[in-house]
């Protein structure tokens, strides 16, 4: 990257209406993921905490894969839930999709989500290694 942003738009109806992108990534590699939730084809997915984590997040590893990044890269999550009993299933989720990344991350217990039927939302951020000049660089 030569010091300009980058957005990835995914063509959710929200970006436009909301005026926000999916995905940023800053000049020094640093890639911020706009809050992800469990809509797949405009509508909410099927499924419990759980699987509603899963969904999230390949919602916002999809962001990151136009980006041309991976679950790898990924140094920072959050997930907002509404519910504290759902903590054991949005954690095994996060656990199967960044066990090996090791992610610093955040739950948060929220009062609600524009749709009630959803219970998880995730943020990601994610981080693109510079290139390393020579000795001393």
């Amino acid at each position: 990257m030569t010091g300009e942003l980058r957005k990835i738009a995914t063509g959710a109806p929200w970006e436009d209406q909301f005026g926000y992108s999916r995905a940023v990534e800053l000049p020094n590699g640093l890639v911020l993921v706009s809050g992800c939730t469990s809509v797949v084809g405009g509508q909410i997915a099927e499924g419990g905490p759980y699987e509603q984590t899963v969904n999230s997040f390949r919602v916002a590893l999809d962001a990151l894969g136009r980006l041309g990044l991976g679950a790898e890269h990924v140094v920072r999550t959050r997930m907002y839930l509404t519910h504290a009993r759902d903590i054991e299933e949005v954690g095994r989720a996060h656990k199967e999709l960044f066990e090996d990344v090791r992610p610093a991350a955040s739950m948060i217990i929220v009062s609600g989500f524009v749709d009630p039927s959803l219970v998880v939302e995730v943020e990601v951020e994610a981080y693109r290694p510079q290139e390393q000049g020579g000795e001393g660089a």
